[in-house]
């Protein structure tokens, strides 16, 4: 008979995994069992890219192919050593989420099925100032990881031409994601403020490739860039997550030079632990060279003096100072 539970010693802790023959990705039926000795195997990498920040948990339970549970508040039964920090969202409500500062506690996760982890782009010391820029490039319905490559590389040229290091990652799906470290001294409307300009600075050079457009009807078959993913309370999957895909791919870090040759399917579960055993975490460095969020902030003014002003929030956003009217397009030419 298979075993219902196993128990793992990490770093001194023990760790639980209930059913660990249970499949999670069918196409090399990959268990959870593997799904943590997965995140083990990354741990330096994975503590890295949660360490401090409150993080969200996407469930599978019943595998990769079912529908997620989004979990933003840690369980109430857990173990001792489980750290959280609190947060609060636009509806005022709030939440105890997870803190991760060991790898036992990816593990521990891991265990609850938690197939991708979404942490805030601040740290727990000071969850109102993002320390993160981040750039969610998203490719459309007629576009693909091929056209997100393409304007990433015209990411990398406006960030290498004001001085910013941004560190690339696929999303493990269709798109690349780009971090940027900041000081943690501007609140988030200020912080998604700069995202956009950045965007819009990108969306001119390419007018044809990228689009900054909020409503889908208006994108076309052009490559988002998402700015709102700076918005308070918003997440991405984390580096070194795994996806939700039978192929079980993972948003892998990689260097610029890397990643024109790069393609979401090279890096999964069963391919990222060798990397990461020859390479290490490609972005150790991710913490070490810090962005002056001022040259976005200006060029935010310059927009602004050009009649170039606010773009609209998540629809569960309460009405922000300067945002146009919340309304599709189609719908306004309709009344």
């Amino acid at each position: 008979m298979p075993a219902s539970a196993i128990e793992l010693d990490v770093e001194g802790r023990v760790v639980r995994v209930s059913n660990p023959e249970k499949v999670y990705f069918r196409t090399r039926k990959e268990t959870k069992l593997d799904l943590v000795r997965y995140y083990l195997s990354v741990g330096d990498g994975i503590v890295r890219a949660l360490r401090e920040r409150p993080t969200y948990l996407k469930r599978h339970p019943d595998g990769a192919d079912t529908e997620p549970i989004y979990q933003k508040r840690v369980p109430e039964h857990r173990p001792e050593w489980i750290e959280t920090v609190r947060v609060t969202f636009p509806s005022g409500r709030h939440a105890d989420a997870l803190c991760v500062t060991e790898v036992a506690q990816v593990a521990w996760a891991a265990n609850l099925a938690t197939l991708d982890f979404h942490p805030w782009p601040a740290r727990r010391a000071d969850v109102d100032h993002a320390d993160e820029l981040r750039i969610d490039i998203d490719p459309q319905p007629g576009t693909g990881f091929k056209r997100a490559k393409q304007v990433a590389a015209i990411a990398h040229e406006v960030l290498s031409e004001i001085g910013y290091t941004g560190w690339p990652k696929t999303s493990g799906n269709r798109g690349i994601h780009v971090a940027c470290r900041i000081e943690p001294r501007w609140d988030f409307p200020v912080v998604r403020r700069a995202a956009l300009a950045f965007a819009r600075e990108v969306e001119r050079r390419a007018p044809k490739l990228v689009t900054t457009a909020w409503w889908k009807e208006e994108r076309g078959r052009r490559v988002f860039i998402d700015y709102n993913q700076n918005a308070r309370d918003r997440t991405i999957a984390s580096a070194y997550s795994v996806r939700a895909r039978r192929d079980a791919t993972v948003s892998a870090p990689v260097t610029w030079d890397e990643l024109p040759d790069a393609e979401t399917e090279d890096f999964n579960l069963a391919t990222m632990p060798e990397r990461f055993k020859k390479l290490g975490d490609v972005q150790a460095g991710i913490d070490d060279v810090v962005c002056d969020l001022e040259v976005l902030l200006g060029w935010m003014e310059r927009d602004e003096s050009e009649g170039i002003g606010e773009a609209p929030y998540p629809p569960h956003f309460p009405k922000m100072p300067g945002e146009p009217r919340r309304v599709q397009p189609s719908k306004k030419r309709s009344n």
